[in-house]
């Protein structure tokens, strides 16, 4: 893992503040150039320190989430392709649910799954999410499937991250575990601001949130990695 690498953070955070100046600015068309190179340096990023494990499950699936999230930028990028965008961020985080159970020690088999107790330590995200979809629900109309399916593989992502506790290194779990929590706050920004009640904050607030808790994610898998070097 080399420091030569850190350049396409830069690129990482250069982007998301441009795109997030070019939103303050309401300058959508310019959006169209600064949006897709976000995820761009963090792709290269996490390529570059992951080749000699690529051919592991747990890079694909990382690697794979970065990919479908950074398709899901650019389409939704038009607002048509809603539903489309939708569904390349359901990959991605059928991707990082898979990533997650990989970068941890052991994984608990079923029968040693503790649900009772498993269900209370996840309850806030439960509730966060039902709030979420009881104020949105009168207004989704066909999108209802779609948005309940990608709400319960959102929930399932933040919760396989909290369950790496004691898992892992502190480092890496904090990380995962924010930046999931971060990205349940993106999506749930998105929800409210296009099927309850949009507001002048709520493209900072969804962009802002994303970027932090794609970088997150990435520098808790790379904590994990060092760490099992």
């Amino acid at each position: 893992m080399r420091d030569k690498n850190i350049i396409w953070l830069y690129l990482f955070l250069l982007a998301s503040l441009v795109d997030i100046a070019f939103l303050i600015e309401s300058n959508s068309e310019m959006r169209f150039y600064s949006k897709p190179l976000i995820l761009l340096g963090l792709i290269i990023y996490f390529y570059q320190i992951t080749k000699p494990i690529a051919s592991t499950l747990l890079t694909k699936s990382i690697l794979s989430a970065l990919i479908f999230s950074w398709i899901g930028d650019i389409l939704l990028l038009w607002p048509q392709l809603f539903v489309y965008g939708l569904g390349a961020f359901f990959m991605a985080q059928i991707c990082y649910i898979i990533g997650f159970k990989l970068a941890q020690r052991g994984p608990n088999r079923l029968d040693q799954v503790n649900f009772i107790k498993l269900f209370f330590f996840n309850l806030p995200i439960y509730l966060t999410a039902a709030f979420t979809f009881y104020l949105i629900n009168p207004n989704l109309g066909s999108m209802k499937i779609p948005v309940i399916l990608y709400l319960i593989v959102i929930v399932s992502m933040v919760a396989t991250a909290r369950d790496r506790f004691k898992k892992c290194n502190p480092a890496s779990f904090w990380q995962v575990f924010i930046g999931g929590l971060f990205f349940f706050i993106s999506d749930g920004t998105i929800a409210i601001s296009r099927f309850f009640m949009d507001f002048p904050e709520s493209g900072i607030i969804i962009m802002g949130t994303y970027v932090i808790a794609q970088l997150l994610i990435v520098m808790g898998i790379r904590s994990f990695l060092i760490d099992h070097r």
